[in-house]
């Protein structure tokens, strides 16, 4: 039978930080250091190299090929020749974060916006199916 888990907790491996100070961005784990924890950075992001229990991240499709505890040089040309920044803006997760970001970031005149577009939508929409 064929394996069916394949997101290995493994260095070169991108995740996402789902708690703590570091949450929805995205690192690479670096090293293992043991059964709980790891150690992880992501340059793109803004995260210093730092240990995280393994609890704290989602592990992606997405990974580079790094040994392990590699430097961060190294790590910045294997996530490049990997193109691993735009792989992972094209995932629909990095897009569902995305549109959540900017409805948080959403002012009241722009809510109003939204809603009236809704409203405008759904009058046309059924104005188009009573014709039918």
């Amino acid at each position: 039978m064929a394996d069916l888990y394949t997101r290995f907790v493994e260095p070169g491996r991108l995740a996402m930080v789902s708690y703590g100070p570091e949450t929805n961005k995205t690192c690479v784990i670096v090293d293992i250091i043991n059964n709980n924890r790891v150690l992880v950075e992501g340059p793109h992001s803004g995260v210093k190299r730092q240990q995280i229990p393994i609890r704290w991240l989602q592990m992606t499709d997405l990974k580079c090929e790094i040994g392990r505890g590699a430097r961060q040089k190294t790590l910045k040309a294997a996530m490049a020749e990997a193109d691993m920044e735009n792989k992972w803006k094209a995932t629909g997760w990095a897009k569902k974060l995305a549109i959540k970001e900017f409805r948080a970031n959403m002012t009241d005149f722009d809510r109003f916006k939204l809603m009236m577009a809704k409203k405008k939508k759904g009058s046309l929409l059924k104005k188009a199916l009573k014709k039918k």
